[in-house]
């Protein structure tokens, strides 16, 4: 798996890959995650890769030749074209995790990251497949959504978490959020840890986890039980429950 981000702060993007997982993971051959300077695309003497937009308005945009070089330069040193180019744009596609795991299989894929107002929509047109948003909010730069996909991305790919179960049974995998987690002490500030994880009884765990991340679910996040394929008896549980938090 390999993943290039465009960007204008490649260090930006190194510091943050270096660390902790995905540092690992690079180390180990696991990944592959490199960052492009646009800058150095730049056709002109003072490295500018913005300017005013036409039409007029606030701010500055960033021009589609230096953008576009770079896109080409990618291609034609990559062993594996692209698959996919993804614009980190306010505008996009919310990102989901069944989105992380669709890519996750992909060999090679590409993070644009627009600064000032924007990219000039021909370069856009030109090379991006896909705009994706990190939430209803504007940054500075796209950036930091890029590492938040290129870390959702990367953590799926096999051998980077170790084990396949670290992530099966995460918030969104299956659709509901997690079941809470404990670890030592077993009782701190008087709260006891549930008597069923000390059991030892792994059926019955499996089956306190599935309540407990159904419950967690309901409270937090109910719009996603309507969409989380739930059996019969997981449908009367939460429903049982929804009916003990009128009463209370």
């Amino acid at each position: 798996m390999k993943i290039t981000i465009m960007t204008l702060f490649p260090e930006m993007i190194e510091n943050a890959v270096n660390c902790s997982i995905l540092g690992r993971a690079r180390q180990n051959g696991l990944i592959e995650i490199e960052a492009i300077n646009i800058r150095d695309f730049a056709n002109n003497k003072h490295l500018q890769v913005d300017d005013y937009p036409y039409g007029g308005g606030a701010g500055m945009l960033m021009m589609a030749d230096p953008v576009c070089r770079c896109y080409d330069h990618i291609v034609e040193h990559s062993s594996v074209a692209p698959q996919h180019v993804l614009y980190m744009s306010p505008q996009g596609k919310p990102w989901k995790q069944q989105m992380a795991e669709a890519l996750s299989s992909e060999e090679h894929i590409v993070l644009l990251c627009g600064h000032y107002e924007g990219i000039d929509q021909r370069a856009l047109d030109a090379i991006v497949t896909e705009e994706v948003s990190i939430g209803d909010y504007v940054l500075t730069g796209g950036e930091l959504a890029a590492l938040v996909v290129a870390d959702s991305i990367s953590r799926l790919v096999p051998g980077v978490l170790g084990k396949a179960e670290s992530f099966q049974d995460e918030s969104f995998s299956d659709g509901l959020l997690e079941y809470p987690h404990y670890t030592r002490p077993a009782v701190y500030r008087d709260e006891a840890v549930p008597d069923v994880l000390l059991s030892g009884n792994h059926q019955k765990i499996a089956a306190y986890r599935r309540e407990m991340s159904l419950i967690n679910t309901f409270n937090k996040r109910p719009d996603l039980l309507k969409r989380a394929k739930l059996t019969e008896k997981e449908k009367y549980f939460i429903n049982e429950y929804a009916k003990k938090r009128c009463k209370s």
